[in-house]
């Protein structure tokens, strides 16, 4: 393996970085956006069992915030539940537009390494080829080894970097489908939060 990124010149550098990274961020987004982390099952149940109880305090409403993302954005709700329903409203959609930021941390990010990396094996792949132009130059093409080691730092370069783009893609698309379907069922969770508060519908 050592030989093989020696062979692929320096431009392997920048690329090992990169998938260094892309590594390091799917693991942290795969820990972060679990579901029971987001959308813990037993919230709102707790949630609808305080509020017939009389029991959403400051306290409670503060515990209830920072326990995940969905309790963030209802408890912005249940804090403005007496100002009417649009300022409800109006409250959970800042909350909201906080917590989606919050879920697509370092995204960008990995959408930069998918995209950035072929095009660093390309590079390569180019300042390889212009090594074996060189090489044809000085030596003819009567010496083989010598061509042999510009077009190994091209190919080496190149399969390195579609290597490291082609999961950081995938994942990168996996976790935004996984944000937006978080999102849909917050947005779900706090319509109904603001029906029953205000007497459109009952609790489910």
């Amino acid at each position: 393996m050592f030989e093989l990124i020696k062979n692929g010149g320096w431009m392997m550098l920048p690329i090992i970085l990169c998938s260094i990274g892309a590594m390091g961020i799917i693991g942290e987004r795969f820990w972060s956006l679990q579901r029971k982390k987001i959308l813990p099952a037993e919230l709102v149940p707790s949630i609808w069992q305080l509020h017939r109880d009389n029991k959403l305090d400051d306290v409670t409403l503060r515990r209830i915030k920072v326990s995940s993302p969905l309790g963030a954005v209802l408890s912005a709700g249940l804090a403005n539940s007496e100002h009417g329903r649009e300022m409800m409203k109006i409250s959970i959609e800042e909350a909201g537009r906080q917590v989606v930021h919050d879920l697509e941390r370092y995204l960008n990010s990995l959408g930069t390494i998918a995209s950035i990396t072929p095009l660093l094996g390309l590079l390569g792949t180019v300042i390889g080829m212009i090594k074996v132009f060189s090489a044809i130059m000085v030596h003819g093409v009567g010496d083989p080894g010598v061509l042999a080691g510009g077009i190994s730092e091209a190919l080496i370069t190149t399969a390195a970097g579609l290597t490291v783009a082609i999961p950081s893609l995938i994942f990168h698309r996996y976790f935004e489908r996984l944000v937006d379907e978080y999102v849909v069922k917050m947005e779900e969770e706090s319509l109904h939060l603001i029906d029953v508060m205000h007497g459109d519908r009952e609790e489910a």
